[in-house]
């Protein structure tokens, strides 16, 4: 009986701690949002690919996954973590990353949009591949003033999403150089598992709370992996 206990509160620990501000963890996170021209998808892609590749043999790597948008195949988004800034310093400098960016400005609809962001609640990926799984990344952004009201929004949110059924994984991610900045990104196991997440109370309470301390709309984007 006591070895029970004494699991059980092994795991409350863990899961609690999942769930505090990541200030003090050292790993990086980056969103780099990639458009080309509509008639330069396949090319965009390729190169993207072998710059994924050539990421994740790098030393400091933990992530790096290349998503395109759903309904919108020439738009794309690079989530990258990386061990901590030295590692992400040492990439930026690296011969493929050179490489990639010389060659993607050729095919480019709009100039790469990089966010920096560092672990807010962030936890562990229940799957990394799912056949029909569907990633969300999220850029919130709120008036400077709402920023503490909104991280407590996230936390909530983040605690509840993460019982919905089909979730795989849910991070929240802020921008250190604008603390009223985030990036959500989520994993679903598949559409069905996303659409009763989006219908659910705790999701449209959410909406309406955040609403009144927007500073700029809800950008949510849906994704496919590349993998």
């Amino acid at each position: 009986m006591r070895s029970s206990i004494t699991f059980a509160a092994g795991v409350a620990a863990l899961l609690g701690a999942m769930m505090q501000p990541a200030h003090a963890q050292s790993a990086v996170y980056l969103a780099t949002y990639v458009e080309v021209m509509p008639a330069a998808v396949q090319d965009g892609a390729g190169l993207l690919q072998r710059y994924r590749e050539a990421g994740r043999k790098e030393t400091g790597n933990e992530r790096f996954a290349v998503l395109q948008e759903s309904g919108r195949p020439n738009r794309f988004v690079i989530l990258e973590t990386w061990s901590d800034q030295g590692a992400l310093d040492a990439h930026r400098n690296a011969a493929p990353t050179a490489q990639f960016r010389d060659a993607i400005k050729a095919i480019q609809g709009s100039p790469n949009d990089e966010r920096v962001n560092n672990g807010l609640y962030v936890g562990a990926v229940d799957a990394a591949r799912v056949t029909d799984a569907v990633y969300v990344v999220t850029h919130v952004d709120v008036v400077p003033p709402r920023k503490d009201d909104c991280v407590a929004l996230l936390k909530d949110m983040a605690e509840e999403t993460r019982k919905d059924g089909g979730n795989l994984s849910y991070e929240v991610l802020q921008q250190p150089n604008r603390l009223n900045h985030f990036t959500v990104a989520e994993i679903w196991k598949d559409r069905s598992a996303l659409d009763a997440h989006q219908m659910a109370a705790h999701t449209r309470q959410f909406r309406e709370k955040l609403a009144p301390m927007a500073g700029a709309l809800y950008d949510e984007r849906f994704y496919k992996s590349m993998d």
